[in-house]
């Protein structure tokens, strides 16, 4: 028999039709969840909601929520929970606060400082978990507020007595690097673009749209970044295997401990990133910032994929899952719709998708 009629014939090299490995993917459920959302609020909800204005309206809190799930979401697949990120959204942003309008720092120097600070709280996170062997789940539910209890006593001191830091807006809105983390990007082209009836306008002619908010761009770019890396680099190979068995990772030569630090870190600077960006757009801070979006995190990176076990998801689909998100809490104001029935759609799409994800996992390890 020929090589080639050996390679053939042989199993382990054997192709798998492509239904098969598309069931396979972890997004799925979450790009199935997209198709459903739009397909029910295209004929529930107002014409308005899918208008160039609409998208842009319900993109932007998706975003902000996108940038945070998929820092967890890579921590999850990891294998690791953080409960501490919404607290680390105010955390940061009371930091952020202090540099620019207390210490008086231009951008250049205070966005980097933002960064590192919370990266260094996600160190610290990680390696309370690794050191003690207590569950991430638990170190990072006590960081939810220990961070959350800081945040409101720093305010207060940085303040006087205030739960609220302003002015931040004043001593920014001249800074060169203040564009990229605040406001819209290419204003220039939705202004030609109304300029020629390509886009809706005012009767002053002006774009109903300026332009695209940068935290969409951020997110987008963020996705794209954290799914090469977990699909085309050895970084994703370790974050998968130390998410799926920590120890036979470790036997294999993976630097586990150091993967779950850094990525830690990575969850936090994404609330950093998340802070700086809602801080300079509301041109102050507050003590409740990131309320709860821990718990909003996690949903959308369950609802995008990522199974509570670790080893399985992925950044794409965390990103359906926060566009999911963020297509709900704008689109039932476009319907007649109670919007308290937000909640139980919420918790419908998460007891769903963890059904969904369930079962794909037993298809896939061949679990009864």
């Amino acid at each position: 028999m020929s090589d080639s009629a050996q390679i053939a014939g042989d199993e382990r090299v054997k192709k798998e039709p492509f239904m098969t490995k598309l069931m396979k993917r972890p997004e799925l459920g979450a790009m199935a969840g997209v198709v459903l959302v739009v397909i029910f609020f295209a004929i529930t909800a107002d014409d308005s909601m899918f208008t160039l204005a609409g998208i842009m309206n319900f993109m932007t809190p998706a975003a902000q929520l996108g940038i945070l799930a998929i820092g967890a979401a890579l921590l999850m697949i990891g294998g690791e929970f953080d409960l501490s990120i919404g607290s680390m959204v105010a955390f940061a942003g009371l930091f952020f606060g202090v540099c620019v309008v207390t210490w008086q720092l231009p951008l250049i120097v205070a966005i980097p400082m933002t960064f590192v600070f919370a990266g260094l709280v996600g160190a610290v996170n990680g390696n309370i978990v690794i050191r003690s062997g207590l569950p991430s789940f638990i170190v990072t539910l006590a960081f939810l507020f220990i961070l959350r209890g800081l945040s409101l006593v720093g305010l207060k001191a940085a303040t006087g007595g205030s739960t609220q830091l302003r002015g931040v807006r004043d001593v920014v809105e001249n800074d060169w690097l203040a564009p990229f983390f605040s406001g819209e990007a290419f204003s220039s082209l939705f202004s030609w673009l109304a300029a020629n009836g390509m886009i809706d306008t005012f009767k002053s002619g002006a774009p109903k749209v300026p332009g695209i908010p940068v935290e969409i761009l951020w997110f987008v770019v963020l996705a794209l970044v954290a799914t090469y890396v977990l699909l085309r680099t050895p970084a994703g190979n370790w974050i998968f295997a130390a998410g799926g068995d920590s120890t036979a990772a470790s036997n294999s030569g993976v630097p586990v401990n150091r993967i779950k630090v850094s990525l830690f870190m990575l969850t936090a600077c994404c609330a950093a990133l998340v802070a700086i960006i809602t801080v300079i757009d509301a041109g102050s801070t507050d003590a409740r910032r990131g309320f709860q979006k821990e718990f909003e995190a996690i949903i959308a990176a369950v609802i995008g994929g990522c199974l509570l076990t670790g080893g399985y998801g992925s950044a794409i689909g965390a990103f359906f899952g926060s566009i999911i998100f963020g297509m709900v809490v704008i689109g039932l104001t476009y319907t007649d719709f109670d919007q308290d029935w937000f909640q139980v759609f919420l918790g419908g799409m998460l007891l769903i998708a963890v059904l969904f994800n369930n079962a794909i996992r037993k298809r896939v390890t061949g679990e009864r």
